[in-house]
């Protein structure tokens, strides 16, 4: 027998190992898909048996089912969705704690209330409700707030103390004695602007300045209300 009969004869043994081997694959794959007896089927052979037809066929191991890569692929995806479904609870608590108030209460005009709730550190805002109507809003931002409600004056301060009372205003421009043995200074600069210097022992303490919006102070405990209007009351 010559040198390429002895080529011709090893490469149909070759082919015929390798169909061997993917037919036993074959075989046990069927075996496993139809439901039979797991001590039946033979993980072993059927590993063997997989390996050998895909060296053979000259595969990769990463083609397989179960290999490493497939895995590895899917636990990334199940990480990636786990993540996805997942929402931050600091968010869920801040939307409830905005959307609730903290407190409600009853303001000097005996009808009204104030609904306080606090969006964050300093920050906090009350609605003032009358008969199920909400008349005004008040918001700290960085300083306390204020409101002339027909002559019920409210302060809301940095901290989420309402403050109420009746009456006790002054027409503006003027310099006023107020509660706690402060005075203002209140001068018109504007088209419902108006500024009140808040002086004390030491001269001049604040200074509360309207832009078509009511604004108040906290000094010392004495509860300042400026309206757009030129009104200035105080209240300890």
């Amino acid at each position: 027998m010559n040198s390429s009969t002895t080529v011709r004869t090893a490469r149909r043994r070759t082919l015929r190992v390798a169909a061997a081997a993917l037919t036993a694959a074959a075989a046990l794959t069927l075996t496993a898909c139809s439901g039979s007896d797991a001590a039946d089927a033979k993980p072993a052979s059927h590993s063997e048996a997989a390996k050998a037809a895909v060296e053979l066929s000259g595969a990769g191991s990463s083609g397989l089912p179960g290999s490493d890569a497939q895995a590895s692929a899917g636990a990334k995806a199940d990480a990636k969705t786990g993540a996805a479904g997942k929402q931050p609870g600091s968010a869920h608590a801040a939307a409830a704690k905005a959307a609730s108030p903290v407190r409600t209460q009853r303001l000097a005009d005996g009808i009204s209330k104030a609904e306080i709730y606090q969006l964050g550190d300093q920050h906090y805002r009350a609605k003032i409700v009358a008969r199920g109507s909400v008349l005004a809003t008040m918001e700290t931002k960085g300083h306390d707030d204020g409101l002339d409600a027909n002559d019920m004056f409210v302060t809301l301060t940095l901290d989420g103390q309402v403050h109420s009372w009746m009456g006790g205003g002054h027409q503006g421009p003027g310099t006023f004695t107020l509660a706690g043995g402060w005075t203002a200074k209140v001068t018109k600069v504007g088209e419902l602007r108006y500024r009140a210097q808040i002086i004390g022992h030491d001269g001049v303490a604040a200074t509360l300045e309207t832009n078509q919006h009511d604004v108040g102070l906290d000094a010392n405990g004495i509860n300042i209300v400026l309206s757009s209007g030129g009104v200035i009351s105080a209240h300890e």
